[in-house]
Formats: C-alpha cells, structure tokens, sequence
C-alpha cells in the first residue's frame, strides 16, 4: 500500500543559509559513513533544467548500506539487498528525490522537498490534491529533541545539547522550549515522503521500518546543519560546489570506484585547500 507521511523540521536558519549547511551537511555525513566496502559512490553531479522543477543539480548516487540492514531482512534478501540507486534533483529551495532498491525492483522511494521561510504552520506546501491529503500524515521534527530510537544508532547520532550549544559565529542558539516560534531567522524543510512496497507478505513491514529510517536520518542530518554552523557558515554555494566536486571524487577513490561523470566527463578531482582537508577529516562525532 501507498504510504505518504510528511515531516517538519524547523530550523533557526534563513533559507538561504540553510542551502549551504545542506551541501556541507552532505558532504561530511558520506565522508563519514563512507570507507572500503560501504557507503555512497557518486555516479553523476551535474546541472539540470526541467520544466517541472526549475534549474538545479542532478545527481546520480549508488548507496551501498548492508550494515545497515535490520536482521529480520535477512530472512527474504542477501546481505546486500540495501544496495540503492538515489537520483536527486536539487532545485533548491524545491527539491526532489527517487530512490529504488537494486534487489526489489518494485520498490520506489519518493522524497520531495520544500524550504519555506516560516515555523512549519503551512498546512499544504506541496499542493497536495484532496485524496493525498487524507491519507498523509504529518509529524514535525524538533532537532532540540534528544531522543534516540533503534534508527538512530544505526545511522549514528551527534552528541549536540541543543539546550546548553550556542554557536561562537553567529551567537544562535541555546535552543529551549518554543525556540520556533521566537527565532529569527527561522525555516522549515517539508519533506514529503511517499513510499511503495508491493511485496505480499513484508512489504508493508519494511515500509515501516524505511519510514522510520528515512525519520532518523532527517532529524540527525539536520541536527548537524546547526551543529556545524561555525564550520560552514559564511561560505556560499559556489564554494561548496567546488568542495562537492572534489568530495565526490574522494568517495568514489574510498570505495575503488571510478571517478564521477561531470558534464559528460569522467572526473578525478583531488582535495585540495584547507577547506577541503578539514571536510574529509576523521570527525569527532
């Protein structure tokens, strides 16, 4: 069965800011859950245009996650049923995200995004038609939270006290209670999340556990766009783009792949610059 759930998640960042501590975001979480065997091989980084969606970034990655994988899985795939194909398009502040499953074809994984300067009050963003509105559910995610589930150590949770960190840079922070409503500047990041597993027998169950999976990850990447905010702010896109570049071909060297096609051309980018040594550096967390 069809299932579609939105998720909330309010930020202390403008829009704009929010668009670079994404892309550093990004960047440091594969560096970090990438090494020999596992993690993200980067196929495809380049600009798009599309009548739908606007102008952006395409990307074409491979996730290679058997770690990862709930044991009860094992009782119907191999190990490396958690291999995923993910094409994003990034027209930011609209995004959009197809992921498939290389073992389950019939599975899709749709993630579909909007950054909206507001506190996360808008009841329809995605102009959802009446039938999609009575089935989606909505949650909001409140990165000040810190509480840990099953999800959140298989994916690894940072340390951050949101009620105790203010950032050196820009002074934000401690978050305390009913932050959202007070902050300024304050965003939202509407992740709509519609996913199909039509698999008689565990393809509702696994439905779950994605969904649950796909919660643990928006609420620990965006926790670490804030926590990280000394690290990135004051860079713009342009910048990060040339450290995406460079971190791509990184990935790709970790896991013995080859270099990423960029404009239609194998690339084998080095990291270089001190923006980029401390980018790839073994983190803390």
């Amino acid at each position: 069965m069809v299932q579609i759930k939105e998720f909330r998640i309010v930020m202390p960042l403008s829009v704009e800011e929010f668009q670079v501590a994404q892309m550093y975001m990004v960047m440091k979480m594969q560096q970090q859950n990438t090494n020999s065997t596992e993690g993200v091989e980067v196929l495809e980084n380049k600009p798009f245009e599309d009548e739908e969606i606007g102008k952006g970034q395409y990307t074409l990655k491979i996730y290679r996650l058997q770690s990862k994988a709930p044991a009860w899985l094992s009782k119907f795939a191999p190990a490396d049923a958690l291999v995923m194909q993910e094409e994003a398009w990034n027209a930011y502040p609209r995004c959009k995200s197809v992921i498939k499953c290389l073992y389950f074809t019939r599975f899709i994984l749709t993630i579909e995004t909007i950054h909206a300067a507001d506190c996360g009050l808008s009841e329809n963003v995605h102009g959802l038609t009446k039938e999609q509105l009575a089935t989606r559910q909505v949650e909001t995610l409140a990165i000040a939270s810190d509480t840990r589930d099953y999800w959140s150590y298989i994916i690894g949770a940072s340390n951050f006290d949101f009620s105790q960190f203010q950032s050196a840079r820009t002074g934000r922070g401690p978050l305390l209670d009913g932050w959202q409503e007070q902050c300024d500047p304050v965003m939202t990041a509407y992740k709509l999340v519609t996913i199909d597993v039509p698999y008689w027998g565990f393809g509702s169950k696994l439905e779950q556990a994605l969904l649950a999976g796909e919660k643990a990850l928006f609420l620990e990447s965006h926790r670490n766009c804030f926590g990280w905010i000394d690290e990135w702010f004051g860079m713009n896109v342009d910048m990060m783009r040339d450290l995406e570049k460079q971190s791509d071909s990184s990935l790709n060297e970790k896991l013995g792949r080859p270099g990423l096609v960029e404009n239609g051309v194998e690339s084998d980018g080095r990291l270089e610059g001190a923006g980029a040594k401390d980018l790839v550096r073994v983190p803390e967390s």
